[in-house]
């Protein structure tokens, strides 16, 4: 019997191993968009789904969805108005198992949002996820897709 290569829907072979920020890189930036399923109004890019998908860390996006239009994000962009229309989440994994999410609206600035993650087995030491608002959607990419 011959060998049977596993194809993704997309056509291309299915990756083995874990995430590896070199793949990130490849993810430039198109035209494709994925509407979150609980909050409508974020949408996110193939690399933000390639992450979650290969990473196994759907939960990201959903905790970054569910932070925006918050009471806490809301607060925060009022006091800054860089935040309603950029802002850049970081994940940062920590001792042992643990992680910590957390938003600012720029880099020097000090996090807006901060959450502790008690479990993770994300196969990267740190992801970035930027967050950028269009006027009716906040679209969740990664910096190399900008």
């Amino acid at each position: 019997m011959p060998d049977i290569e596993i194809i993704h829907v997309t056509g291309k072979p299915k990756e083995e191993g874990p995430l590896t920020e070199q793949e990130l890189r490849h993810f430039t930036g198109d035209l494709e968009r994925t509407r979150h399923g609980l909050n409508r109004q974020v949408i996110y890019t193939p690399g933000v789904e390639h992450v979650a998908e290969r990473g196994q860390a759907y939960w990201l996006i959903d905790a970054i969805a569910s932070w925006i239009g918050s009471e806490p994000f809301n607060k925060a962009a009022a006091d800054d108005p860089r935040i309603s229309q950029m802002h850049f989440w970081t994940l940062k994994l920590g001792e042992g198992t643990t992680a910590q999410l957390f938003a600012k609206a720029d880099s020097p600035d000090e996090p807006f949002i901060v959450q502790e993650i008690e479990y993770t087995d994300f196969p990267l030491q740190q992801i970035d996820i930027w967050a950028a608002f269009d006027g009716e959607h906040w679209t969740l990419y990664l910096p190399s897709e900008h």
